[in-house]
């Protein structure tokens, strides 16, 4: 059974613990101003974290302004959460099972769950592995990629195992190089994490998440493919498109923010 372990602040929101399959987990649970509100789990991306996915881009104000619960997690590896420098703890399916073990730490048997490049993939496979628990899913920066892969990312293990970053030339090794640099990561650890948390779903199991799902990927985003050929394969999916935007940016983009909030209305837990 999960349990509580100490706690401490996150840019001014409270982070507490709870321990599954041997990890220590960080997590902020944010209550709106009524008091209460539809939960939403938010999952991050590789090499982010709480604080860089959700908070400094206002993620964690922007849905309690809304009126719903905003709970964000730092997976295995990243963040406040403990780490491992083995690679099948990375595994998607791992990373779902800590986020349905948060929302049972919760006491939350039902949730709109949202996850950001790694975290779409990881909350893609929540919704396979735990259909009950997802009300909707909003899939940001990663479309066909989800199914298709999303390039060769041997570079950027490369990248983050150099001793020098000066060292580092391919393009998009440098730049997550250098976003793992200013979020004072676990290099070794998302080293790890790279190899497995990339894992791809068939289109037969996309075409099984039936949740009411939103897909958002910026237009100038070169790592996520094409959310359209994504919303396509799935029953129950729509695509937005995220004005001018790359993979970094689309994250805090204002006009996804208003149509994330947007698509929750149209689908309240209770409706």
């Amino acid at each position: 059974m999960p349990v509580d372990l100490p706690s401490r602040d996150y840019a001014g929101f409270s982070v507490r613990h709870f321990a599954h399959e041997g990890f220590d987990l960080a997590f902020v649970d944010a209550l709106p101003p009524a008091g209460s509100g539809d939960p939403v789990l938010l999952i991050h991306g590789f090499a982010s974290s709480i604080l860089f996915n959700w908070i400094a881009p206002s993620w964690m104000t922007t849905l309690a302004a809304g009126g719903y619960r905003a709970i964000a997690l730092d997976n295995r590896g990243h963040g406040l959460s403990s780490k491992s420098y083995n690679p099948p703890d990375y595994a998607p399916a791992r990373m779902a099972g800590d986020a349905a073990a948060l929302l049972a730490h919760l006491g939350i048997g039902r949730a709109h769950v949202m996850g950001y490049s790694m975290g779409a993939r990881i909350s893609a496979t929540l919704a396979l592995q735990e259909p009950a628990l997802v009300a909707t899913l909003i899939l940001g920066g990663l479309g066909i990629g989800l199914v298709e892969g999303v390039g060769d990312w041997d570079p950027i293990a490369d990248a983050l195992a150099a001793p020098d970053p000066a060292a580092v030339t391919h393009p998009r090794g440098k730049m997550f190089r250098a976003f793992a640099d200013q979020t004072r990561s676990d290099r070794r650890a998302l080293a790890a994490c790279i190899t497995t948390s990339r894992v791809e779903l068939t289109e037969a199991e996309v075409q099984r998440i039936a949740q009411p799902t939103l897909i958002a990927v910026g237009t100038k985003d070169d790592i996520a493919g094409s959310a359209e050929d994504l919303a396509g394969l799935m029953p129950n999916a729509e695509a937005f498109a995220i004005e001018g935007r790359d993979h970094m940016l689309s994250v805090g983009d204002k006009a996804f923010k208003k149509r994330a909030i947007e698509f929750l209305r149209a689908h309240p837990l209770e409706g």
